[in-house]
């Protein structure tokens, strides 16, 4: 099998739970949170850097690898493991979404999403066979359905029509999906979606099941929506992914939406979040984040977070970052997202400890006590 899954512990009091992702290239433990490298790089940082924090499982994203360099020459290069060297595992977003984000650029039909390209204003048709035909080109572990992500407000008749086309077009996905993927290597993943209707989510998933897929995703959350919704639809929906399968919130969030989610039985994540906050000043630590632009930090000789044990905090300190950021230096936004990463990664393994030793409830509370501490002290 191209992926095999393994339900390892539940916790009893909520939904989480603690797993194992086998793919040809790599062993990932779950819950996992995926760097993202849109255009097959996690901005600022190196491969090594990656294999460094333990990294075994990265995102690269269909829509902007088509457009460049195009799959076609990644394909001759040897496919996208050899053309970023990289080993472990990938997983590729099927380029949904990015068109939903292209706005009035794109046109919405049954074959597909026609679009312009941000780059030079090509038109282009992304569909979900040419979804697939990239993605089977690029090689990646996990492979990603072509859905259609609504907006956020959306009427349920508006999302009900969506979420129609993307079993449609998930259909198509798993046809072409099974004549041409290197079925040995790659699986395939559904996209649940469904706005914030319950119902329509159950509606979306049932059409999903049928069909059959090696893992499925909760997509068309965090695009708006207040957070209360996000984790009301999440703790409808997680639940309710077989439990044999890996289940995937796409595109979601903050450290404290990962702790949420996996207590609402999510196993895997991405989000941009560490590498773009660290580009921008932004470090996330123990006890919540910190503005590294700010007056306080010029003089401030303590490591970023005194409780993390990365390369970054073990050997640079708040000053000297908050210098690199005053000053444009390239390298303030390599040591922030070194330590980001790292923060997102390790608080993961921090759960899946927990979820191992039976005491999940208890980490979940001592975070939101230390995040919420660092909010009172920051207000005063």
């Amino acid at each position: 099998m191209s992926l095999r899954f393994e339900l390892l512990a539940s916790d009893a009091g909520t939904a989480a739970r603690r797993g194992r992702i086998t793919t040809t290239r790599s062993v990932i433990e779950t819950p996992v949170f995926m760097p993202v490298g849109t255009a097959a790089t996690v901005k600022a940082l190196t491969q090594d850097m990656l294999e460094a924090l333990d990294a075994r499982i990265i995102l690269a994203n269909t829509y902007h690898l088509f457009l460049r360099p195009g799959h076609e020459v990644i394909r001759e290069l040897g496919g996208l493991h050899r053309f970023m060297s990289w080993p472990r595992s990938i997983l590729t977003d099927s380029g949904g979404y990015q068109v939903f984000s292209l706005g009035e650029l794109r046109t919405i039909s049954e074959e597909g999403v026609t679009f312009r390209s941000h780059l030079d204003g090509t038109r282009l048709l992304l569909s979900p066979e040419v979804s697939m035909e990239v993605q089977i080109a690029l090689g990646s572990d996990i492979v990603m359905a072509f859905d259609e992500c609504p907006p956020y407000p959306a009427s349920p008749e508006q999302v009900r029509h969506s979420l129609e086309l993307t079993e449609r077009w998930a259909r198509r996905c798993r046809t072409y999906f099974d004549t041409h993927a290197d079925r040995e290597r790659q699986s395939l993943f559904g996209i649940v979606q469904g706005s914030v209707y319950p119902e329509l989510r159950a509606r979306s998933l049932e059409g999903l099941l049928e069909i059959g897929f090696e893992g499925y995703a909760i997509g068309g959350l965090s695009v708006g929506e207040e957070k209360h919704l996000m984790y009301d639809t999440t703790e409808f929906i997680a639940p309710r992914l077989p439990a044999d399968k890996p289940r995937y919130l796409m595109g979601v969030g903050t450290p404290a939406d990962l702790v949420e989610s996996v207590a609402r039985g999510v196993d895997m994540f991405d989000c941009v979040m560490p590498t773009r906050h660290a580009r921008n000043g932004t470090v996330f630590t123990t006890t919540g984040r910190l503005n590294l632009r700010n007056a306080r930090y010029v003089r401030d000789e303590q490591p970023l977070d005194p409780d993390c044990t990365c390369a970054v905090c073990r050997r640079y300190s708040r000053a000297y970052l908050a210098h690199l950021l005053r000053t444009g230096e390239i390298l303030a936004s390599i040591l922030a997202t070194y330590h980001n990463v790292h923060h997102y990664l390790d608080l993961m393994r921090q759960i899946r400890h927990a979820l191992e030793r039976a005491e999940f409830s208890r980490f979940r509370a001592d975070f939101h006590r230390r995040q919420l501490s660092s909010e009172e002290s920051l207000s005063t």
